[in-house]
C-alpha cells in the first residue's frame, strides 16, 4: 500500500526506470501558489515560485526583493505606505 501523503490522485506521477530494471512510480507535487501582497492580494513581482525545499537552497538576493517590506507589501502598496509615513511627519 501507497504511504499516506502519497494516497491522494492530486500528486503528478512519472514512470521511471530503476536502476535494478524495474519500472517504478515518481510522485511530484504540484507548484506552490504565488506570493501575493498582505494589503491588496496582487501577486509580487521578482520572488521564485518553487517549493519550499528548493527556496531554501537559493541564496537570499534570489529569494527576494531588496527593498523594506519586500515579501509583504507590492510596490504600489509600499509606495503610498512611504507617502503617507512622509506627510505625517
Amino acid at each position: 500500500m501507497q504511504q499516506h501523503p502519497r494516497r491522494s490522485r492530486n500528486k503528478k506521477r512519472s514512470q521511471t526506470k530503476s536502476s535494478g530494471g524495474r519500472t517504478v512510480i515518481h510522485y511530484r507535487s504540484g507548484k506552490t501558489s504565488l506570493p501575493c501582497c498582505s494589503n491588496c492580494g496582487q501577486t509580487l513581482a521578482g520572488l521564485p515560485r518553487p517549493d519550499s525545499a528548493k527556496i531554501s537552497k537559493l541564496t537570499g538576493t534570489q529569494r527576494r526583493v531588496g527593498r523594506m517590506y519586500s515579501g509583504n507589501l507590492c510596490h504600489g502598496c509600499l509606495r503610498s505606505l512611504l507617502r503617507q509615513a512622509a506627510r505625517n511627519l
